[in-house]
């Protein structure tokens, strides 16, 4: 497992843009599969993005051409870019990490990851 801390966090309106990080511990970051997830107000975690090693990416249907994530391995930090924002984007946001292959194929589901970070709050008023 590594350690995770998102950043960028807060509140926003409709419309606008923000820009989430998360930055990981250890000397093989380059080698994790990288995910996002948000958990709204009352519902359960939900998928938002994954980013793998080769930089391959995947997202959400309800984010698709709205976020994108990306990866910086010289900082060790995964980036979650989120542009016209909407009153359901509002959430927790979480990062997580795969960081050892397991029997679990499915990124879109937590248990594919074995490392999570303690969430940021993002906020988008209408």
């Amino acid at each position: 497992q590594v350690q995770l801390v998102e950043s960028g966090g807060g509140l926003v309106q409709a419309g606008d843009s923000l820009r989430l990080s998360c930055a990981a511990s250890g000397s093989t970051f380059s080698r994790y599969s990288m995910g996002w997830f948000r958990q709204p107000p009352g519902k359960e975690r939900e998928f938002v993005a994954v980013i793998w090693s080769d930089g391959r990416a995947d997202y959400s249907d309800s984010v698709k051409g709205r976020f994108s994530i990306s990866r910086e391995n010289g900082r060790n930090t995964v980036y979650l870019q989120m542009n016209s924002m909407k009153a359901d984007d509002t959430a927790v946001y979480y990062c997580a990490a795969r960081t050892r292959s397991g029997s679990y194929y499915d990124f879109t589901r937590t248990p594919y990851y074995d490392s999570w970070g303690q969430g940021t709050q993002v906020t988008v008023s209408s």
